[in-house]
């Protein structure tokens, strides 16, 4: 371990170093070091910066929504945010009484499907479903959907899944 140096016994070009910071020569003279004064001299700012002049172009805030949409397209939450509302502006998009009667339930390989209060609503809106997808695609086009899918109400199915048992399922549990 270096013994502490004594400050008279340091020569005097040592401590004439103007350039170097007053601490940093006396750690460097304790690590047995010379202090240089060629290593810390300062740098030299660029006269003009316009790249941090104030009230230059360029250095107004963006408005918050265009940093809301470069966060989601830089973060790739387009794709969700599209299908989220189409979701929830359903209403708007296919009209206050169709929505009453229809929902949307699931969005699956470019396929959504819509569950009906009845197989009329369902077979109604089969009928508008050019008119539906056109307007889907025009509103919402990074959400993906190539097909639409009318349901109405179904009885229980013991089918779920993309892997199911052929067969007529449970028939004693009601008994």
């Amino acid at each position: 371990m270096n013994d502490i140096v004594n400050p008279a016994s340091v020569p005097a070009s040592e401590a004439s170093a103007p350039e170097a910071p007053e601490t940093v020569a006396t750690y460097l003279r304790l690590r047995g070091l010379k202090p240089s004064a060629k290593n810390w001299r300062k740098k030299k700012r660029v006269a003009i910066d316009d790249e941090n002049a104030p009230f230059a172009p360029g250095r107004d805030p963006g408005a918050l929504g265009a940093v809301l949409d470069k966060l989601s397209r830089d973060s790739g939450w387009q794709i969700t945010l599209a299908r989220e509302d189409l979701v929830r502006q359903w209403a708007d998009l296919a009209g206050a009484d169709t929505a009453k009667h229809s929902e949307p339930v699931s969005l699956e390989r470019g396929l959504l499907t819509v569950k009906c209060d009845s197989t009329a609503w369902a077979k109604n809106l089969q009928y508008m479903r050019a008119t539906i997808l056109t307007e889907i695609g025009r509103r919402y086009p990074d959400a993906g959907v190539e097909n639409l899918r009318f349901i109405g109400p179904d009885v229980p199915s013991w089918k779920w899944g993309p892997r199911v048992v052929p067969g007529r399922g449970p028939r004693d549990t009601y008994g």
